[in-house]
């Protein structure tokens, strides 16, 4: 068991047979009482995002995870298809399971993370680089304020973009809310 005060962003931990990870923790402190500790958590079987708070002596069961690199081959309508590139063993991982599919590149290396054999979530690079290969055309106007025009990312993914992006210009995008980060 390890206390609710050694966990982070990203730690694993099981609570009432569900296994959750930690998106977001916040000790609350008020007055002489005892300190709190609010934690937002996703189920990683099911996907849903809740809210969980513990006082400061609690503790949870911690929970082993594996981290595996596997190259992306494709996906299809259900399933993303990966290898591993140590052993070429094929995966298929079902696209629901995976939070942020659309952002997988072919023929790159993504690491998923996996409870026992079965995969539970993708972890992506905060940011990664995409092509531009449709933009609006920029439309002069009030500069003062920053003005953003909508474009689509090599891999479909429709974005929001400063004026000064032009197609086929390389962008970093923000995976964890699919933004705008900078030019390439």
């Amino acid at each position: 068991m390890i206390s609710v005060t050694e966990l982070r962003s990203g730690s694993v931990f099981e609570d009432g047979g569900q296994i959750l990870q930690v998106l977001s923790y916040e000790h609350i402190k008020m007055g002489r009482g005892s300190a709190n500790i609010k934690l937002k958590v996703r189920n990683v079987k099911n996907l849903s995002v809740t809210e969980k708070s513990f006082i400061n002596g609690a503790k949870v069961k911690p929970v082993s995870i594996n981290k595996r690199d596997l190259q992306y081959l494709y996906k299809d309508s259900d399933f993303a298809h990966f290898m591993d590139p140590q052993t070429f063993e094929q995966l298929d991982i079902t696209l629901s399971r995976l939070s942020g599919h659309e952002f997988l590149k072919e023929g790159e290396n993504f690491s998923v993370s996996f409870l026992m054999d079965e995969p539970l979530y993708l972890n992506l690079p905060p940011k990664m680089e995409f092509k531009i290969i449709e933009a609006e055309d920029a439309v002069k106007g009030n500069s003062v304020t920053n003005i953003f025009k909508n474009a689509v990312l090599e891999n479909g993914i429709r974005i929001r973009v400063p004026l000064f992006i032009k197609v086929n210009d390389k962008i970093l995008v923000d995976t964890r809310d699919s933004t705008y980060s900078a030019k390439a």
